[in-house]
This record gives structure tokens, C-alpha cells and sequence, in this order.
């Protein structure tokens, strides 16, 4: 994700020259990502003169370009994502680039004996914690693959606000006495499970007729240069 890592390090920069500019300008979130709000920024720069209105816009210009890289490296790997991933993307809450991290970083489901084999590579299997007063409950697994893991907890983030079936389970298992943070845990144990099964169905529909350019290597590259 270098693409995206060095536009936020760009929108930082140009956001504190713009407050030096004028401390009343509001920026939306998320704004310094679209065209419309670039160009209107470009036009109010255009009436400032000076060192730091230069820098603005210089800035706004790098912004302006990493944001087209990078809309063109989404679209192409969502091409990829789409045709080799269907049943992923399926799942609530998976978007183009969390899936092709899935992908990626799996290299394969099949080679995995079980789903619980999977939850410990995704370093979602729970770790009881046995002493005293915690008896019954879990803490957080540290093993793992932590790229997938991430793109686990994102996916259970995004259900637990309301996007398919991860806030109704949350709150069943907080009804039980768990906390936020361990229903979270479980539900991403539980997403390792319905993710193993989407990629499984899916290399077991790939046929020849893939092309060649859409492997798991293929989105690996595109997603890490995202």
C-alpha cells in the first residue's frame, strides 16, 4: 500500500499549508480523494501568492497524480479480485482490497487440512484464558499472519456496524457477558471459517479460461503497490 501510504503523508502536509492559508477552510473527509474538491482547491490557490501557497500547490499537483495511480491500480485489481475471489467479495463487509489481501496472503486455501488449520494461520483461533475470575473467557491472539488478520478485523468491523450478519452476533455474544473487544475476536474466528469456504469454492470453480494475468501473484503485486 505504498501508493496510499505516501498520498496520506501529501494530504497531511498540504492540510497544514491550507490552515496557514486560511484557518477557516473545511476540508471534508476524505475530500483531498476527489477530483471536484481538488480542482476547487486549485482555483482558491490560484489567488494566493507566496511561498507557502506554492508549496500548496505543488502538493495538491502530487496529490492529484497519486490519486489517479491509484484509481487505476483499484480498478485493474478489481477486475482480478472479481475473477478470482466471487464468493469473497460476497461476503459483507469484504471490499477489492481486503479480499485481494485474503488472496494473497493465503496462497492457496487448499493447502490448509482444515478450517481450524486456517484460523491459526490467520491468527484467529481464540486463546482461553483459564486463571481465576477470567475462567471462560479470551484474549487476543498475537500469532499469525497479521496482514490477514487485519483484513479479517476490518471485515468484522465493517459487519458489526450493521453491514450483514456480524452486529446481530455481536450483540448476542455481549448478551452473554463478553465484552466488545472479545465478540469482535470471535467474530473474526468465525469470518476465518466463512472466508476458507469462499476460497475454497472459488479455486475449486477457477477454470483455464482465467487469464493469465489474474493469480494470486498478480494481486499480491497490485495490492502491494497500492
Amino acid at each position: 500500500m505504498d501508493l496510499v501510504a505516501e498520498r496520506v503523508r501529501i494530504q497531511n502536509r498540504l492540510r497544514w499549508h491550507l490552515h496557514e492559508l486560511d484557518p477557516t477552510l473545511a476540508i471534508p473527509a476524505g475530500g483531498l480523494r476527489r477530483f471536484v474538491v481538488m480542482d476547487a482547491l486549485a482555483e482558491r490557490l490560484a489567488g494566493h501568492g507566496g511561498i507557502v501557497a506554492r508549496l500548496a500547490r505543488d502538493l495538491l499537483v502530487r496529490c492529484r497524480e497519486l490519486t489517479t495511480s491509484i484509481n487505476a491500480l483499484q480498478s485493474e485489481l478489481g477486475i482480478l479480485v472479481r475473477q478470482l475471489g466471487p464468493s469473497l467479495l460476497a461476503i459483507p463487509g469484504c471490499g477489492v482490497l481486503g479480499a485481494a489481501v485474503i488472496i494473497g496472503e493465503t496462497a492457496g486455501a487448499h493447502r490448509f487440512r482444515s478450517k481450524d488449520a486456517y484460523a491459526r494461520f490467520t491468527g484467529t483461533a481464540p486463546v482461553p484464558v483459564w486463571s481465576g475470575a477470567s475462567h471462560g473467557k479470551v484474549r487476543l491472539n498475537r500469532g499469525g499472519n497479521r496482514a490477514l488478520n487485519t483484513a479479517l478485523h476490518m471485515i468484522a468491523v465493517t459487519q458489526s456496524r450493521g453491514i450483514g450478519p456480524g452486529q446481530d452476533y455481536i450483540a448476542k455474544v455481549q448478551a452473554s457477558g463478553k465484552s466488545r473487544t472479545e465478540a469482535l475476536r470471535l467474530l473474526r474466528r468465525r469470518l476465518s471459517d466463512t472466508t476458507f469456504a469462499a476460497l475454497l469454492v472459488d479455486e475449486r470453480d477457477r477454470t483455464t479460461t482465467t487469464t493469465e494475468s489474474a493469480t494470486p501473484d498478480a494481486v499480491t503485486v497490485l495490492a502491494a503497490a497500492l
